[in-house]
């Protein structure tokens, strides 16, 4: 097999010189080190391979992405270690259908182009001085750092992660919804929960949504159903952001419509089909336009 990688992140070929030159040595160009975002673009590539085929043996995932197998090892030992895959005797093994659709860690990268954009969109929305509820979603994650240019915004949430994001920012006060800790969702639900939320009264509850079809919302796990149920009861507006990837899905519960909020904002890659039936429902679709194609 020609590698075009070998070692820890290398393309390429080294210098030597025999047959030419000063000393009668033939030239051969010089490897260079692949940056850490080439190699973590493929890591991600090998990853999607895993999870297309559901398992795959090591030194056939070696010769399809032309490295050594050394390299593929150390791909798949980071992997392996941030929990998106699982490392077996001569396998690589992907996790089941249900947590790669729900787990943070697997969510959190995903069409990230798009959340950046939704939430841009999304912000301007929230007024200074307002209480907003945030669900554990991930595609609310980059409207972090445009909260913290808010002043007195008061942001309650059942999610550790987005908390985290806002813990430092001045002007954002953070109530975290403790319960029932989801180690790999990095959030909380259960009756505290929605206990709490109970006792709340919010201007604006901001949302996304697992799979949507035809303007009908679902969910695979119940549990975050009834958080997200809760807090739409809590807020006097509710606003929901999903990219064009969760559309034309379904999944074990459903809990309602996209009718069930003021306004919806996905992204122009979103079907013309889907976003005709979800203003078929009557609510107001904003479309905004990533800068990237669909993928």
């Amino acid at each position: 097999m020609t590698e075009a990688l070998s070692g820890a992140g290398y393309a390429g070929s080294r210098t030597t010189e025999t047959g030419h030159g000063r000393e009668g040595r033939a030239t051969v160009p010089a490897r260079t080190r692949l940056s850490q975002a080439a190699v973590e673009e493929r890591r991600q590539s090998v990853l999607r391979h895993v999870v297309e085929h559901g398992e795959t043996r090591i030194d056939d995932l070696a010769d399809h992405f032309g490295v050594s197998l050394m390299t593929m090892h150390r791909d798949l030992d980071d992997l392996a270690q941030r929990h998106l895959l699982r490392k077996e005797r001569g396998r690589a093994v992907a996790f089941p259908a249900l947590t790669m659709e729900t787990a943070t860690r697997f969510r959190e990268n995903n069409s990230v182009s798009a959340k950046n954009a939704l939430c841009a969109a999304a912000v301007g929305r929230i007024r200074p001085g307002s209480t907003v509820l945030m669900d554990d979603s991930t595609t609310l994650f980059p409207m972090a750092s445009a909260l913290a240019q808010l002043d007195q915004v008061a942001v309650v949430t059942n999610s550790v992660g987005l908390a985290q994001r806002l813990g430092s920012a001045p002007g954002v006060d953070v109530t975290l919804l403790g319960g029932h800790y989801h180690g790999d969702f990095n959030s909380c639900t259960g009756p505290q929960v929605t206990r709490a939320l109970s006792h709340i009264r919010a201007d604006l509850a901001v949302m996304s949504a697992t799979a949507v079809l035809s303007g009908q919302l679902f969910h695979p796990l119940s549990e975050y159903v009834e958080v997200k149920l809760a807090m739409l009861a809590a807020a006097h507006q509710s606003l929901l952001l999903v990219d064009h990837s969760k559309f034309g899905k379904t999944a074990t519960h459903a809990y309602g419509t996209v009718a069930d909020f003021q306004a919806v904002i996905t992204d122009t890659s979103t079907s013309d089909a889907e976003i005709a039936a979800m203003r078929g429902l009557g609510v107001a679709v904003e479309a905004v336009d990533t800068g990237k194609p669909a993928q």
